[in-house]
């Protein structure tokens, strides 16, 4: 379990750092040409990769690709949504909700054997 709640933080930690490469740009270099904003996207991004490497490698000690790829799309929907909100200033969506609840769902099912045994 310890090894899922680690992988999970540094999941979390390498996500912050690829929203901005994706989408941060969008509001702080809009003004600049596209090949700027790829580069310093690029340059976030490379700290994504560090933290989300070993991430990886560590939970797949104990975790399978389908759920490691599922743990990632559940925090990259949990660190979206504050940033869309706080940082793009952009309204709060119903479909948030509709999104949040089909990845909870992608979760029970990937790892429903780990928590029920079955």
């Amino acid at each position: 379990m310890r090894v899922i709640l680690t992988t999970t933080l540094l999941l979390c930690c390498s996500n912050i750092f690829m929203t901005f490469a994706w989408y941060g740009h969008l509001r702080n270099l809009s003004h600049r040409p596209w090949i700027i904003a790829a580069l310093v996207s690029w340059g976030i991004a490379f700290f994504e990769y560090m933290i989300q490497v070993p991430a990886n490698r560590m939970g797949h000690c104990v975790l399978n690709v389908g759920q490691l790829k599922i743990l990632q799309e559940a925090v990259t929907l949990t660190i979206f949504v504050p940033f869309s909100i706080l940082y793009m200033k952009e309204q709060i969506r119903l479909d948030y909700l509709w999104a949040g609840l089909c990845i909870l769902g992608a979760v029970f099912f990937v790892f429903r054997q780990r928590l029920f045994g079955q």
